[in-house]
């Protein structure tokens, strides 16, 4: 819990955040309205509250302490949070693109082909996809809506079931051919191909009781590059059954093995209401989910 009479007063932490971003008392002064001389009579009462030097006033040009920039770091962290919430909260940035965070596989098999939809049924909401396998912090001003893959046990998430799809292992025919690959360990006399920034053969490999050993070879590249790697035969790759569902069905790869579970790409959300545009993304997501990719609606 806070202990809020211990805080220094906002307004001194203001006047050094203030100062510790523009670099002199003037430009402070300038940037919260007051004079200079209040910006100094702030922080130096500050550095009286606190008991340690914030800034080092021996030379000529302002520098500050240890002490100084540990502060400064923090503040900037608290006040550029509060900045983006009050943003969110009063529509402030009612015109910023929606940000959507998916892997680059997802993006390519699923969210791409059914774009146009949503382009066509909503031209004034600008959309700005980030393909990575990173798992973005969502925050207000940030990242809106994510999409992730998994077992949907993110707290302190809103989390909700988009595509359920099992994580398959597959390989193209040409690189498996007719071998009888029936046990997990089978699979380390070939190469494999991983999503980049992902450990998913040794994840499942490890998952699956090969602890020891290492696959022929793991090659990471983006997730449209894996997909086309696993067509020519270049590797075998971990991947949800949602994205190489139409390559089994034409038989241009061949499911090794299957793991059902409840995994599935979900939409994660923040707590709370989300920003108009950002609910009428996830409003078309969610009817997007029983929907083929050409239909629209």
């Amino acid at each position: 819990m806070t202990d809020w009479l211990n805080l220094p007063p906002l307004t001194a932490l203001r006047a050094f955040a203030a100062l510790a971003e523009t670099g002199s008392a003037q430009a402070a002064g300038a940037a919260l309205n007051v004079s200079h001389a209040a910006i100094s009579q702030q922080v130096k009462a500050l550095e009286g509250r606190m008991g340690v030097p914030l800034v080092d006033r021996s030379g000529r040009k302002l520098q500050l302490t240890t002490e100084g920039r540990e502060l400064a770091d923090a503040l900037k962290t608290g006040f550029d949070t509060i900045a983006r919430s009050v943003d969110a909260l009063t529509g402030a940035d009612a015109d910023r693109a929606v940000q959507v965070s998916t892997t680059q596989l997802f993006a390519t098999t699923w969210l791409m082909p059914r774009l146009i939809d949503f382009q066509t049924r909503h031209p004034g909401i600008d959309l700005m996809i980030n393909p990575s396998a990173e798992l973005h912090e969502l925050t207000p001003g940030g990242y809106d809506v994510a999409l992730r893959f998994g077992d949907g046990n993110w707290p302190g998430l809103e989390v909700e079931m988009l595509v359920p799809s099992d994580i398959v292992i597959t390989a193209a025919p040409k690189l498996v051919g007719d071998c009888e690959i029936t046990r997990p360990e089978h699979l380390l006399d070939y190469p494999w191909l991983e999503e980049l920034g992902t450990s998913e053969s040794t994840d499942w490999l490890r998952k699956h009781g090969v602890t020891e050993g290492r696959a022929k070879s793991v090659t990471q590249v983006p997730g449209n590059l894996m997909l086309e790697g696993a067509r020519v035969g270049q590797g075998i790759i971990s991947t949800a059954m949602s994205s190489v569902q139409a390559e089994l069905d034409a038989g241009r790869l061949k499911l090794l093995f299957r793991d059902a579970g409840e995994t599935g790409y979900h939409i994660v959300t923040r707590p709370g209401v989300l920003r108009p545009k950002a609910r009428q993304f996830v409003t078309w997501l969610r009817r997007q989910k029983d929907a083929p990719c050409d239909e629209k609606g």
